[in-house]
């Protein structure tokens, strides 16, 4: 083969991969072993777009280059594959969901493939198969076996905890429980009947069934996690989410809140990715107090951070879902209350949390009493209150708070002052914008941090309340009424739940004849026939959430035809965790935090060594489609459509603008100031449609006029307005999309160039971890550096030709700088420049007409990562049957790349006139008589003697005639 055919060669080896299992991990070896990870990916209908490859491209590298080091690489890959869009359309067309995921990772697998990845495909996985969600269902059994006992700080079984009841009760149980827990002796619990253990253990359980405040979404019949919801609408679809109170499973995920926050601090991971599960999960230090409340036997808990400045809370809000907002509703304000509590449940929590803005509430008709001074404080309903942080429920003070300040001026309510003394106490203490100092007997003349421990004191001696770490997250909801996710291994008798034998396992989703609820508003599963444990007891018709299966995977990879466990002991043990995770940083508060909340936890079951599952982590950037625009006439959109380049058709909006007055001159000036895509003030879309192409028809932003007259009928016949005889088409960074028809499918890029150019082209873009518009333009550069390449090892024949003979001290040079810079990109992930250094390289071995076996081959080695397919090829050709995955990365060497040589700039009467190069350590006397004896200098002489001739050593020549 003498030309570049890079189509053959890569179909070639991809085979040759395949059969060869070139790419297959040994489960233990006595190699080190290094894990490289991909987020998996959710196999959707529309297949891969050069986007979503970007960060299998790095890991890949990453794999690869661990490899030649010669470690033992698992670089696996597998699929999210429940999920509510097949669901979405099993419901609109019939069809099993399962049948339209195998045919979505059909082609994701097949797209995978031609880019080349060197994923160990034997290991891969799929979440929607039984023989993995099993081990899903196994895991979920541990939670309910299991409780957090915060005296050893990990989770335990719960028959400990079921001994130690029968023993004591649960007077000294230090444990993770729900909030309403009682108390009760040894006695107590030996008289319980079996539905209120059943009960009481549910309290204690790391999974368990509860009442709790969901995102409830009527239009897609089921539940949303927070992160599925924006602007009160559910992500998919849009439609309207109201939060409604509805039993439900949960994971007690706040038992490991600590843990969380303090493992944060054992990892490489991204800040921002850290500060944002920081900030989920919300460690508050503080105190928890009670109010009283006039005419009932109920108190209002709240939490405070801000014990010191109880003397300044002038009212008490609720949020509109508490508990007791009906019990203290007085008649006289029930339909107020009723009316507002109807409209704050549409509001999601992300919503309530970031609007600052927006003041509404509505009062109780009660009131509390404040146990500090006695004070009588009404009682409010605002949805700026979260059910679910804290108590529920908060003590304003406006004076000392923004939101409690907006909230008492809406309302008329008072605003205690801050007198000058108590501003100045502020401004010495830390801390203490929040809030104020009301002078009183306890607190008088104190710091806040004196106050505190003062005021909690207080508090305790009272029974008023006590110290307390308060954490914003919440135990995460762990049910959806949906038909396309796990099943739960729970059946109810006698309303209890109930987990099935191990033996059991799997629980199958079972046939239903729609995948709608049912019509008394069940989850689709209620629509199985006869499907009851033992054809008797009910199972649980909610179906796990998609974090489920994603939540433990990357285990599953390292042992994955195992039938008996999840995973051997002893291979959990040799792969230990992920040594590279990269993923999307829209996932850090969930799939990121659910999973390492499940891997501590079966870390303390002592199924696996390491409390935490991704030492590294990295999160790519998105790779930003480059849209078109063709611009088509308004009045011509009723006839034959006319469109006018891009540059004509601004110049006929000025001329119909100008031509009707309506333009003033500053309008004018300013329109010369407005770039494409951001014309809210140019004319152009007064009389033009700006509309979307697909670019797949546009080449550096030229139209191909007749593939457009064929992708949509009505332009059949369209008539275009040319600028030098082009179409030229607007440019606008948008989101990849189909919408935006912006879309760019790598096969296309695989077909035309081939995956080499396409894998180095995308590390080429940029640094990997940013933003960065698709630009095909550039692409050429790339595939011309391949070529270049290939033609290093090729006479002007085409005939391979790689020389014996030993490199000279430039080739040395020009290898061993790229080997090193090579190594050290890897190292710290900085792929795009190896891709210059590459460039670099070839152009220089081109330059010096090297094609020495000495210096190409350990070359090839190098550039095997980036590219796999051509160095394959160039490694056979070599000589070498096996394949250069199992080659050695080179060892660059100090020596080579010292400078020893100096190119000096040669100036004839302070002109510069040609360039020479020396050694550094060549004699004066001998550059004398090279300068003398070069043509390109001594023709500016003139036929004149040199009168002086000025060296300045590894500086200047300097010749004066």
């Amino acid at each position: 083969m003498s030309e570049y055919n890079f189509n053959q060669i890569e179909k070639k080896w991809q085979r040759y991969w395949e059969e060869n299992q070139t790419f297959k991990a040994e489960a233990k070896s006595e190699k080190p072993k290094y894990y490289a990870l991909d987020m998996f990916p959710y196999p959707s209908g529309a297949g891969l777009h050069v986007g979503h490859p970007l960060g299998y491209i790095a890991s890949d590298i990453v794999s690869r280059y661990k490899r030649l080091q010669g470690y033992n690489v698992l670089h696996p890959m597998g699929f999210d594959a429940f999920g509510l869009p097949a669901e979405q359309y099993a419901i609109q067309t019939g069809q099993h969901p399962a049948i339209t995921t195998e045919q979505n990772i059909k082609r994701y697998v097949e797209q995978l493939k031609n880019i080349g990845f060197s994923f160990d495909w034997e290991r891969e996985i799929r979440t929607s198969e039984p023989s993995y969600y099993k081990w899903t269902q196994w895991i979920f059994m541990q939670l309910f076996n299991s409780y957090y006992n915060y005296s050893t700080d990990k989770a335990e079984p719960i028959d400990a905890l079921v001994r130690v009841f029968e023993q004591s009760g649960n007077e000294k149980v230090n444990a993770a429980c729900d909030e309403d827990t009682a108390a009760f002796s040894s006695h107590d619990w030996q008289n319980y009947n079996e539905h209120q253990k059943s009960e009481i253990l549910l309290k204690y359980r790391l999974t368990y069934v509860a009442e709790a405040i969901v995102n409830w979404c009527p239009a897609l019949g089921t539940v949303l996690a927070n992160d599925e919801v924006v602007g009160g609408v559910s992500e998919r679809g849009g439609y309207p989410v109201e939060r409604k109170r509805m039993r439900q499973w949960m994971m007690r995920i706040t038992a490991y809140s600590e843990r969380l926050l303090q493992g944060l601090d054992t990892i490489d991971w991204p800040e921002p990715i850290k500060e944002m599960q920081r900030n989920w999960i919300g460690k508050s230090v503080g105190a928890e107090m009670a109010f009283p409340v006039e005419n009932s036997d109920e108190k209002i808990k709240v939490f405070t951070t801000r014990i010191d400045t109880v003397y300044g809370v002038t009212f008490l809000v609720l949020a509109p879902e508490h508990e007791l907002v009906e019990q203290f509703t007085t008649d006289e304000q029930r339909a107020t209350v009723e009316e507002y509590v109807s409209v704050a449940k549409n509001r999601s929590e992300r919503e309530r949390m970031t609007d600052v803005k927006t003041v509404s509430g509505a009062f109780t008709g009660s009131y509390a009493i404040n146990p500090f001074n006695n004070e009588r404080i009404p009682i409010y309903i605002a949805d700026y209150v979260l059910a679910g942080y804290g108590t529920g429920a908060v003590m304003a003070v406006p004076s000392g708070d923004q939101r409690d300040w907006n909230f008492a001026k809406h309302f008329n309510l008072p605003i205690v002052p801050v007198s000058d003394a108590q501003k100045d106490i502020d401004t010495q203490a830390d801390n203490t914008k929040e809030g104020h100092y009301i002078n009183s007997g306890i607190v008088n003349g104190l710091t806040y941090q004196e106050a505190l421990p003062v005021l909690v004191k207080f508090l305790e001696e009272n029974k008023l309340g006590k110290a307390r770490i308060n954490y914003r997250m919440r135990d995460a909801v762990f049910s959806r009424q949906r038909y396309w996710g796990e099943p739960v291994p729970v059946y109810f008798k006698d309303r209890i739940p109930h987990l099935l034998e191990e033996s059991e396992l799997p629980l199958e989703l079972p046939k239903i004849d729609a995948y709608l609820p049912t019509e008394t508003g069940e989850p689709p599963l209620g629509r199985a026939v006869d499907w009851k444990y033992n054809g008797q007891y009910e199972y649980e018709l909610s179906t796990m959430p998609g974090w489920a299966g994603s939540s433990w995977y990357w285990y599953r990879y390292m042992d994955p035809k195992n039938d008996e466990a999840f995973a051997a002991e002893d291979i959990v043990n040799y792969w230990r965790n992920v040594d590279l995770y990269i993923g999307g940083s829209e996932h850090a508060t969930g799939h990121l935090l659910y999973s390492r909340f499940w891997n501590k936890f079966m870390f303390d079951m002592g199924l696996v060594p390491e409390q935490e599952p991704f030492k590294k982590l990295i999160n790519q950037g998105m790779i930003q489609g480059r849209s078109n625009f063709v611009y088509r006439y308004k009045s011509s959109e009723k006839t034959q459509p006319k469109y006018y380049s891009l540059n004509k058709a601004k110049e006929k909006a000025h001329e119909l603008h100008d031509s009707l007055g309506a333009i003033s001159q500053l309008n004018k000036e300013a329109s010369n100031l407005v770039t494409e895509g951001k014309y809210s003030i140019h004319p152009l879309d007064e009389y033009f449609t700006r509309l979307h192409v697909d670019v797949n028809i546009v080449e550096n932003d030229v139209l191909d006029m007749e593939a457009f007259k064929s992708w949509r009928q009505e332009n059949a016949e369209a008539e275009f307005i040319l600028e030098d005889g082009k179409y030229i088409c607007g440019v606008e960074i948008e989101k990849m999309s189909k919408s935006k028809y912006n879309v760019v499918n790598p096969d296309d890029i695989v077909e035309r160039q081939g995956a080499d150019t396409l894998r180095m082209y995308e590390m080429f873009l940029g640094p990997l971890e940013q933003f960065k518009p698709w630009n095909t333009n550039g692409m050429d550069g790339v595939h011309k550096f391949l070529k270049r390449f290939w033609n290093l090892f090729h006479d002007k024949n085409g005939n391979f030709a790689v020389s014996d003979e030993a490199p000279t001290a430039a080739e040395l040079k020009s290898l061993h700088k790229t080997i090193k810079k090579v190594e050290e990109d890897i190292e710290r992930f900085s792929f795009n420049t190896s891709v210059s250094t590459f460039m670099i390289c070839a152009n220089e071995l081109t330059q010096l007409k090297c094609n020495k076996r000495a210096i190409l081959e350990p070359l090839t080695v190098i550039l095997s990562p980036y590219a796999p397919h051509i160095t394959e090829e160039l490694w056979e050709k070599l000589g070498y049957s096996e394949s250069i995955s199992y080659a050695s990365f080179p060892v660059w060497n100090e020596e080579y790349l010292v400078e020893n040589t100096f190119e000096y700039p040669v100036s004839v009467n302070g002109k510069m006139r040609a360039k020479l190069t020396f050694a550094t350590d060549t004699p004066r006397e001998e550059i004398e008589k090279a300068v003398l004896a070069d043509e390109q200098v001594t023709k500016f002489f003139d036929g004149k003697p040199p009168k002086k001739i000025i060296i300045v050593p590894n500086k200047i020549i300097n010749v004066v005639v």
